[in-house]
């Protein structure tokens, strides 16, 4: 598996720290992130799922811990907007250059607005897809706040 990707050149263009791991990649797993978590022996809130949404109709990235769902109301509100939804899997390739199942926050086509969900910020270290299937990018989650042009906040909706 290659260990550059347009994420992890990103990052090391930023001079930014992180580490690589790989994985068996499951396409058939419910949950890209879950099944991340596990295959690498991490607690499920450190391994954080990149989402492609739109708010108003406009592009946005929300990294949230696997674990968890998005609040589109949160979502949308973070954003300043007042609706917020999911984008569909095809505009999410097209808009980032990454396939569905290794879309990274890092080196984006287009670069859009992403809130991290502030839960991240109470690990020293997460794991982020690098930008390919099977691949995970463990970085501080300061840095990849600082690699992704992302802001802290709370965008996950509350747990039962």
């Amino acid at each position: 598996m290659p260990n550059s990707t347009q994420a992890t050149m990103a990052l090391r263009k930023l001079g930014i720290a992180f580490r690589l791991h790989t994985y068996v990649y499951d396409s058939t797993a419910d949950s890209i992130g879950l099944q991340a978590a596990e295959a690498l022996g991490v607690e499920p809130n450190r391994v954080l799922k990149t989402l492609m949404a739109e708010v108003d109709g406009m592009p946005v990235c929300a990294v949230v811990p696997s674990d968890c769902e998005v609040s589109m109301k949160k979502l949308a509100a973070a954003m300043d907007g007042k609706s917020a939804k999911m984008m569909r899997p095809a505009d999410a390739e097209r808009l980032t250059g990454y396939h569905v199942g290794g879309i990274s926050p890092f080196g984006q086509k287009k670069r859009v607005p992403t809130a991290i969900d502030a839960s991240a910020f109470t690990h020293a270290t997460v794991f982020v897809n690098g930008g390919q299937r099977g691949l995970q990018i463990e970085i501080d989650p300061n840095d990849a706040a600082l690699a992704a042009g992302a802001r802290m906040m709370e965008v996950v909706a509350a747990r039962e």
